[in-house]
């Protein structure tokens, strides 16, 4: 996950003063989120932004036969797929993440016979390996399809949780230097919201998308990267002056 710089912020801050109370014969209510009588705040809003590269990597290998019997048909692609297959788990591809289909047919006197493997790779490294392997070993006889790039649901609500706790990190520290400016020391989170988010880019299933296919792999993974920005607010309790050992740290 890499964290790019984030937008261009506006940031506010209000000092609040004390504010003397005002005896009433029934006590007004404690907004949510806020414990004690008014006092001191300061207010804050921030944003961050984080992009994700995709996890997952979808490969499709296909395959053909045609031939006058068709026990020598199935036989030829049969073949192929067990040395796919094989490859494929050698490499540390689980049995789940493979996914075969067949079609057999015959045109006037010819039997044939068509297959198609999609593989699903969560090391790119592998994917590699495994489609040099395949090209060198079985030519022109398999068809291997440019990788599609995608995240998992996982990896997305990772990336969501992820922009949210910097935005509220770098909320606090904005908050931070703003009480450092005049002296003060910040105090405990009274209240963080919030208040917009947005997502773009990225793919988020394992469907073939409208992706040329003259693009480089690291073109294709930078296609699929997904972006999310957050912002929020915060009110931060104001605690005093600021003692000089803190200043230190």
């Amino acid at each position: 996950m890499a964290l790019s710089a984030p937008p261009p912020a506006r940031v506010f801050a209000e000092l609040t003063p004390a504010r003397a109370l005002t005896p009433a014969p029934v006590p007004a209510p404690v907004p949510a989120g806020r414990g004690g009588p008014p006092g001191r705040e300061v207010h804050v809003s921030g944003s961050a932004e984080l992009s994700a590269s995709p996890d997952r990597a979808r490969v499709s290998l296909r395959l053909s036969s045609r031939k006058d019997a068709a026990g020598a048909a199935r036989s030829s692609v049969a073949r192929r797929l067990e040395y796919i297959a094989q490859s494929a788990r050698q490499r540390g591809v689980p049995e789940e993440n493979m996914t075969v289909t067949e079609d057999f047919s015959r045109v006037e006197n010819i039997y044939q016979m068509e297959a198609e493997v999609c593989i699903i790779f969560s090391d790119f490294g592998k994917m590699q390996n495994v489609c040099n392997l395949l090209i060198e070993k079985l030519g022109t006889s398999v068809t291997i399809s440019p990788p599609h790039f995608y995240h998992t649901p996982e990896a997305v609500d990772s990336l969501r949780r992820q922009v949210c706790v910097a935005a509220v990190g770098n909320t606090r520290r904005k908050a931070q230097e703003v009480c450092r400016l005049f002296g003060q020391s910040l105090g405990k989170p009274l209240l963080i919201r919030e208040e917009e988010t947005k997502e773009w880019g990225g793919h988020v299933d394992s469907h073939l998308s409208n992706v040329p296919d003259s693009l480089t792999l690291q073109e294709r993974i930078q296609n699929a990267t997904a972006y999310a920005s957050c912002r929020v607010f915060a009110v931060f309790e104001i605690k005093g002056k600021e003692n000089r050992r803190n200043k230190l740290l």
